[in-house]
């Protein structure tokens, strides 16, 4: 199981899912249609996105529901991410276990992840079997047994995977403590696999009334991409999903703005440390929270600061002035609240984390002063751009690419239309976006060292009111 988008997704996703962006749309539209989705709505609510790929004698399917850690009771974190694991412990068809032994027997594969704002359930298995996977998908969307002869074992499961990517990770420890500092007061906040003590008391009962509540045909998107034919999906869907009911589901939660951090500093150390490490988190607007078109202007701000060797911070950090070993940002504007935008970087030997905090924040307020030039943005625009040319043939990229957008207030439109929108960012807006974000206090600041550096933050490193001890 996986906490989150999966690797593909964070890092496939992130470095070229705005160029797929750029070239998905409906059928009927003339322009930009790589993929040529085809969108349809069951009697039940539940939505059908039909993606055809010649090119493989395979299938993908993926399953979203509209449910993530987000929309947890107060009290019950990591609740979405337990039901996770149980939709794999079988209904009254298909015993414990079998899900995934009939999915391995034909020679697919399958996975599952839980983000603050989603939860999604996929599989990859040659095209002929479409039939069979569709079938266990719709028959665990509303025949899920829980009992606590399943759900006990599970709960350890859960427990140990929470011990093994937190508790016994220093970089899981900064990342939660740093998440919470950013998000004080809002779910984001809070760990998508949760709090111990809060998963230590979840029950059956707890994991039953949110799987009625929730996991409902017309809370969910089905994402189907690979060599099938429309049609025959359609006859599929209809026999498999379209006989699951459609209940009332709560509204889509909404969320608070969230506070100033409560922490704009955090220093960790930890004897498991093996390179230090600068992470600096803001608060930056998302799709569904934006004003104007500032999360578009992010997207290429974000590909000119990060695009690789060829990267503005790349050519400033490491090869020009040698603070870094590797440096970095990543932007998702995929979320229901604000979204965050993160730069990152660890020191060259020799050089102490709050000296490249130093040469970073020197570096940005330079590029932000003196403004990125017109070539630089057409060229980080061009980046994004010629990687569809590797995408387009992706068997399971359009299943995380409209997945993401239907359960975070996006439309399959909002995916067709993207194109149009960044090709509209200029200069001036990019380097806005720049400024706006240096000039954002809702900043949390991180600095994760070894802890025999003996390190103290430095007084120059950032402004004094940016500073703040970790109290823990």
């Amino acid at each position: 199981m996986q906490i989150g988008t999966p690797r593909f997704a964070r890092n496939a996703f992130y470095a070229f899912a705005a160029v797929l962006y750029s070239f998905l749309a409906i059928a009927t539209s003339a322009r930009a249609a790589v993929f040529r989705p085809e969108s349809f709505t069951l009697a039940n609510g539940l939505q059908i996105v039909i993606v055809q790929n010649r090119l493989s004698p395979a299938v993908s399917q993926m399953v979203w529901y509209k449910v993530g850690s987000a929309d947890e009771p107060s009290g019950l974190s990591g609740l979405a991410h337990y039901l996770e694991h149980l939709m794999f412990r079988g209904t009254a068809e298909v015993p414990p276990g079998q899900f995934s032994r009939l999915i391995a027997g034909q020679g697919g594969n399958k996975n599952a992840f839980t983000s603050h704002d989603y939860t999604a359930y996929h599989e990859e298995i040659a095209a002929d079997r479409l039939g069979m996977i569709m079938h266990l998908e719709a028959d665990r969307m509303e025949n899920l047994k829980i009992t606590p002869e399943t759900a006990t074992p599970e709960l350890d499961v859960v427990l140990s995977e929470r011990e093994e990517r937190t508790g016994n990770s220093p970089r899981g420890l900064f990342r939660e403590r740093v998440q919470k500092a950013l998000f004080p007061g809002h779910p984001y906040g809070i760990p998508v696999i949760g709090w111990r003590s809060e998963i230590e008391k979840i029950t059956v009962d707890d994991v039953k009334n949110f799987y009625r509540r929730h996991y409902a045909p017309n809370n969910a998107a089905v994402i189907i991409s690979g060599n099938v034919d429309t049609a025959e999906v359609l006859r599929l869907a209809a026999a498999t999903f379209g006989r699951a009911q459609k209940r009332d589901v709560p509204l889509p939660r909404s969320f608070p703005e969230p506070e100033m951090p409560q922490e704009k500093r955090i220093v960790m150390t930890d004897a498991r440390v093996q390179q230090p490490m600068l992470a600096i988190y803001t608060l930056a607007p998302s799709y569904a929270t934006q004003k104007k078109n500032e999360a578009y202007a992010l997207e290429v701000l974000n590909e000119a600061l990060d695009g690789g060797e060829v990267g503005l911070l790349y050519k400033q950090l490491v090869v020009k002035k040698a603070a870094a070993s590797g440096v970095g940002c990543s932007y998702n504007p995929s979320s229901r609240s604000s979204a965050e935008f993160i730069f990152y970087a660890t020191p060259n030997p020799g050089r102490s984390t709050e000296e490249l905090e130093k040469i970073l924040l020197q570096t940005l307020r330079h590029l932000a002063q003196k403004g990125l030039n017109a070539e630089t943005v057409a060229k980080a625009k061009e980046r994004l751009s010629r990687s569809a040319i590797f995408a387009r043939d992706s068997l399971t990229a359009p299943g995380y690419v409209f997945g993401e957008a239907l359960t975070t207030d996006q439309t399959v439109e909002d995916v067709e239309n993207w194109p149009e929108a960044i090709e509209k960012v200029t200069a001036k807006d990019v380097n806005a976006a720049l400024q706006s974000l240096l000039a954002n206090r809702r900043r949390v600041t991180g600095l994760l060292l070894p802890e025999t550096s003996g390190t103290v933050p430095s007084p120059e490193a950032s402004a004094p009111d940016d500073r703040q001890t970790d109290g823990r």
